[in-house]
């Protein structure tokens, strides 16, 4: 067990994004042809999660998008965004924020169709989301021009730290200021 804990941790530590239990599972079948099952797998990974929970950790086994990954604990947060501030020349602009609520919104849209919601060309917008890996196309559509249709990606959702687009706030709950001028009307 101690071994398959091991090797465990070497992936999860080793991927760019969150890892699943199927890629963990395939990955040490290929390698070492095990024969492990998921509730190994998942004994393994508890005790993990156990066993970084301790405060002499500061990052902690989560589970997220499907799958795993170490994360700092909420503990180490200032000390993170200010290392995050000195990164900031990763921040998207307001344009391609817009553009990714509406894809995460709508999806699967094509650009087209994004435009018509903004209003304005987003070709850039698009670009630069899919540079940053938060945007994926995902097919072709069916209609005249087969325009490419685009989804969030699975780094979007590490990013934002949700499982699946079903956890975006809904519309709804979203409160916007309104600007009004005179006396509100009784």
């Amino acid at each position: 067990m101690n071994l398959l804990k091991q090797n465990i941790e070497a992936l999860v530590f080793a991927s760019e994004e969150s890892i699943t239990l199927e890629e963990i599972s395939s990955t040490l079948k290929s390698t070492f042809d095990w024969e492990i099952n998921d509730e190994e797998l998942l004994t393994a990974i508890a005790e993990l999660k156990e066993k970084y929970s301790a405060d002499e950790f500061s990052f902690e086994l989560v589970e997220i998008a499907e799958g795993y990954q170490f994360l700092t604990k909420k503990n180490y947060f200032d000390i993170v965004s200010a290392l995050i501030q000195h990164k900031s020349q990763k921040r998207l602009s307001t344009s391609a924020l817009e553009t990714l609520s509406i894809i995460a919104y709508k999806q699967p849209i094509t650009k087209t169709e994004v435009e018509q919601l903004r209003g304005v060309n987003c070709d850039y917008a698009v670009q630069k989301l899919l540079e940053k890996n938060l945007i994926e196309i995902k097919g072709k559509s069916d209609t005249p021009g087969r325009p490419l249709i685009y989804v969030t990606s699975k780094s979007f959702m590490d990013y934002f730290g949700i499982n699946s687009v079903k956890d975006l706030p809904q519309l709804k709950d979203i409160q916007v200021e309104q600007n009004e001028i005179g006396q509100p009307a009784e």
